[in-house]
């Protein structure tokens, strides 16, 4: 089945586009103008086009009102319970007389009433179908599943230990031994209710716009409920106005549609283009906020990504795991035309990478730090000295000795398996930038005989070894900062300033987010100015 919908175009003109799914999601950064483009695609299709507002009152009565289908279904669609006349058909009356973004829409139990009256309605067809056969001698179909029926099955999907019934036009909740009134849900439950039977009170074949479907819904159950809605309403076609990306990517066959702009009359719109070198997620974070990207290692909550939004204020940092996620991100975006407005670039540790590696990364936009690990950079000298100067301590005494430390304990002991781990690293590298390729076998052959020769293993570990040797005995800080990785050294500084260790870090960041100079600038001489 396919689906048309109305866009606009270029020039004022209304631009018709085709869908092989039933949904479409629209995405773009606050402001952008995502809500007045549904109104606009509202407004250009009446007749076809129901929207639901992101504003949407959460209220109603213990009571459903009963009214005929005919009279909650105008209500839904136009704000009026007759037949709306030629000058009502722009829904006026329902949207706060042409308050089509702005207004509080208040129309929960109109949508508990419209349910409640296509569900007698349904039975009253059956009724009369079965009378009919009845009088005829004939026997009648099995009773079929009513609105109602259908709404419990979408709610059991999602709340499967709260039974909800509506019984003598009272909504009620049973939660094991528990019961309540539907007046007295969480905000919540409100809103599933609301959304589900908004989506089942529509004519069939119609367009639903969903502004804002994440809006007072867990992210556990947001997935579930649209995908079952979806699943029973597969005759509609749903818009879904969002800049919730984990949700947008969640929807995998839906299209998406990025708002890059709009001027007050007219939008800059564009289809996004899926990427397998990106996660979708992530191109549509990175579109949505249309500020140039960093990738970093690490994750949201580690430290590289807390350190990197303090420092590249001005940037969007993409934390993407691995190093290698680093530089795949960073080289895929740097090719995407659709993201051609806005620079890459990529961040990486040093860790035992030779300068060969480093500058080859450099040509693509992806820097290495001036020290092994940004877990380093806790224990820099500007930082250490920052540091003792918040506790007021009167000498360096202290920042002298966590140096000391660093030093004699910490990377005296460990320089033999940080040699080899720097050998092994560099041999890596050099495998994997090895050509074997040749026209005959016998220059592969050759090539790979000859790949010893290429690596030079023991001039490769001389060389490491003496560079790693003379910079221990020089007790240079900064150069053992450069070329010592280990992860766990950072948590062991805080002794020496009174700090319980795995508060030392905390403590460094509580004060780089307060705007310690001090530690931003000591910082920044370690980081790639980009």
């Amino acid at each position: 089945m396919t689906f048309i919908i109305n866009l606009p175009g270029e020039n004022g003109q209304i631009q018709q586009e085709t869908f092989e799914s039933n949904s479409l999601i629209i995405i773009g950064a606050n402001g952008a103008g995502k809500s007045r483009l549904g109104a606009w695609i509202e407004q250009n299709d009446f007749r076809n086009v129901h929207r639901v507002s992101a504003q949407r009152s959460l209220s109603f009565d213990d009571f459903i009102s009963l009214k005929s289908q005919k009279q909650t279904e105008n209500l839904l669609w136009f704000g009026i319970e007759r037949d709306p006349e030629q000058h009502e058909i722009s829904k006026r009356s329902r949207w706060n007389y042409g308050k089509y973004t702005t207004s509080m829409v208040d129309d929960y139990n109109t949508v508990l009433s419209a349910v409640l009256a296509k569900r007698n309605f349904q039975n009253e067809k059956y009724l009369k179908e079965c009378k009919k056969r009845d009088d005829e001698g004939k026997i009648h179909d099995p009773v079929p599943k009513d609105v109602l029926d259908i709404l419990y099955d979408i709610w059991n999907e999602i709340y499967p230990h709260r039974k909800i019934e509506i019984v003598d036009a009272q909504v009620n909740v049973n939660l094991d031994d528990m019961f309540y009134k539907g007046i007295e849900m969480s905000d919540g439950e409100r809103v599933a209710l609301y959304l589900i039977a908004q989506c089942l009170a529509i004519p069939e074949n119609k367009i639903i716009i969903i502004d804002e479907p994440e809006v007072h819904l867990h992210r556990s159950i947001m997935n579930k409920l649209w995908n079952a809605i979806e699943n029973i309403r597969n005759d509609c076609f749903f818009v879904y106005i969002t800049h919730d990306t984990q949700f947008a990517a969640s929807h995998e066959q839906a299209k998406k549609l990025w708002v890059k702009e709009f001027d007050g009359t007219s939008w800059k719109l564009e289809f996004v283009n899926s990427d397998s070198s990106l996660p979708e997620q992530c191109i549509l974070d990175i579109l949505g906020n249309r500020k140039n990207t960093i990738f970093v290692e690490g994750t949201a909550e580690s430290y590289d990504t807390s350190i990197y939004r303090e420092i590249y204020k001005d940037y969007y940092i993409v934390p993407c795991g691995s190093s290698l996620n680093v530089i795949d991100y960073t080289k895929a975006m740097n090719s995407n035309n659709q993201m051609h407005h806005l620079e890459a670039y990529g961040i990486i540790d040093r860790d035992f990478r030779d300068d060969a590696e480093i500058r080859y990364l450099a040509t693509q936009s992806i820097y290495v730090l001036e020290i092994s690990e940004v877990e380093n950079l806790f224990c820099i000298d500007e930082v250490l000295s920052a540091v003792n100067e918040h506790f007021a301590f009167d000498d360096f005494e202290r920042v002298e000795k966590a140096k000391q430390y660093v030093i004699e304990q910490r990377f005296s002991n460990q320089i033999s398996t940080q040699i080899a781990k720097a050998v092994t690293s560099q041999v890596k590298y050099k495998l994997s930038t090895y050509d074997v390729s040749g026209s005959t076998i016998e220059e592969i052959k050759e090539k790979i005989n000859s790949f010893y020769e290429y690596i030079d293993f023991d001039l490769l570990t001389s060389n490491i070894s003496q560079k790693y040797s003379k910079i221990l005995e020089s007790k240079d800080y900064e150069e053992v900062l450069k070329v010592f990785n280990e992860k766990g050294l950072s948590s062991t500084i805080g002794q020496y300033f009174g700090v319980n260790n795995r508060e030392y870090c905390e403590l460094i960041l509580r004060l780089l987010k307060r705007g310690n100079d001090s530690i931003a600038v000591g910082m920044r001489s370690y980081l790639p100015s980009l």
